[in-house]
């Protein structure tokens, strides 16, 4: 089964063909708090707390245990939201107040919701932080971007157009511009733990202006929670507070699992669910995340696990989604065997092809001849020297098999002709990626380049 039969399987909500690419103003008419802490959101903590739920119950029991929570700031600030306890919102603002407090986004959380503990001058010194972060150099990355719209929203109140002017120039310099233009071109791809940042502005600027900055590209949106949760490694990472699942990672050969890109990677998840908990998507997505094993325990994980999850809202089996997923938009793959544990897979992702199997993850040149891989739900060939293939046999003959040829020229046309079948083209996507759904076990493909 392809994504594409799966989508309409599953009945995925259609895309938006008229999608409002710009909000109406950029004005904060908000109350607070104004970040994140929506009433509904904050109504669910604070019956977490009452209901000693698991969530909770850990994150207190760490926080009483008095724990070195990484980032301090947003953590205790939290706890004053849903406990309501002025001592801890008085050493979110302690912290905030420190020269070593140069974490934008946890300033202005503290500032947002613990500004009844604030005095005269802390507040003024705060806010001054926040300044500074909106009269900077222009954000570079989506997580740079995020810390000033936050510090703009928070600003809102006491400086209602030096915030409408900032969110406009985040919106129309680096989303538009910089971003999706990017991500449009193919230029630059969201790793699993940069989700987290990009959920995070989602999240402030439709809380705060009424906009889903989904609308700047629907196509893409539509598609990144399934992109998302293939790009993970099979076999869990046994911490030693929980179980993670590993996002793909271009550096992992050389430094190994990387479990703070975990911990943003599977915060990126939670808050998609509570973005959108409707669309078929985001439910497979929490069918993935609803598994006690995964639990963030840890000083860094439980606050964003207890911030974002909700194991109230039902979700789809990710047994649903189908196991080879292809990124047309960014030119990626992502291949598995089974949704076990022990499955194999591959990746081809930031111009790289990773092979991972029996606990290891190797790296293949897909430019280099190399043998087919073939996984059952689909069969990769590598293209750079070849120009026939021949698919697999299957137990039956009149099995189908997904083909995808890697190593090709990125966006380049090719002829593609298969036994018994008329002679297509296809154009190969941005990664030199042509995909070849359904062809007969045992045909044999013929490939030649387009020469016009």
């Amino acid at each position: 089964m392809t994504r594409r039969t799966a989508i309409s399987l599953l009945g995925l909500p259609a895309l938006k063909l008229l999608a409002q690419n710009r909000p109406e103003s950029f004005r904060v008419y908000s109350d607070s708090p104004r970040l994140f802490l929506r009433p509904a959101r904050l109504k669910l903590l604070r019956r977490e707390r009452d209901r000693q739920s698991l969530r909770w119950e850990q994150f207190d029991t760490l926080w009483n245990a008095n724990a070195p929570f990484p980032e301090l700031g947003w953590a205790a600030a939290l706890r004053y939201q849903i406990a309501q306890e002025d001592a801890a919102g008085r050493s979110a603002i302690t912290w905030a107040l420190s020269p070593a407090a140069t974490d934008i986004r946890q300033i202005a959380l503290i500032v947002d919701w613990c500004g009844s503990l604030l005095s005269k001058p802390d507040q003024t010194v705060l806010l001054a932080k926040l300044r500074k972060a909106t009269s900077g150099p222009a954000p570079k990355t989506i997580a740079e971007a995020r810390d000033v719209a936050m510090a703009a929203i928070v600003l809102s109140e006491s400086q209602p157009d030096l915030a409408e002017k900032t969110l406009t120039a985040v919106f129309d310099n680096f989303w538009t511009a910089n971003f999706i233009a990017a991500i449009r071109a193919a230029r630059a791809r969201v790793p699993n733990p940069d989700a987290c940042a990009m959920m995070e502005l989602l999240h402030v600027v439709r809380d705060n202006v009424n906009y889903d900055l989904r609308d700047t590209f629907p196509l893409w949106f539509r598609d990144y929670p399934v992109i998302h949760l293939m790009a993970h490694y099979p076999a869990p990472w046994p911490a030693s507070e929980n179980e993670f699942r590993i996002p793909a990672d271009r550096e992992i050969q050389k430094s190994g699992p990387d479990l703070s890109k975990a911990v943003l990677s599977r915060a990126a998840e939670l808050s998609m669910v509570a973005f959108d908990s409707n669309s078929s998507e985001t439910q497979l997505l929490q069918g993935f995340l609803m598994n006690d094993r995964f639990v963030m325990r840890g000083t860094y994980g439980i606050p964003y696990e207890l911030m974002w999850a909700n194991p109230y809202q039902p979700g789809l089996s990710y047994y649903h989604v189908p196991l080879a997923q292809h990124d047309e938009i960014g030119g990626q793959l992502f291949v598995r065997s089974t949704w076990e544990d022990d499955a194999a897979w591959i990746g081809f992702f930031e111009g790289q092809l990773q092979l991972f199997s029996e606990g290891t993850v190797s790296q293949v040149d897909p430019r280099v001849a190399h043998e087919p891989m073939d996984i059952e739900e689909a069969t990769v060939f590598f293209a750079r020297d070849a120009k026939q293939f021949r698919v697999p046999k299957r137990a039956s003959d009149e099995a189908l098999d997904d083909v995808f040829i890697v190593g090709l020229e990125p966006r380049r046309a090719y002829h593609i002709e298969v036994d018994g079948q008329e002679m297509v083209e296809e154009q190969s996507d941005p990664g030199g990626i042509v995909y070849l759904p359904g062809l007969p076990a045992g045909a044999q493909v013929r490939l030649g380049l387009a020469n016009y």
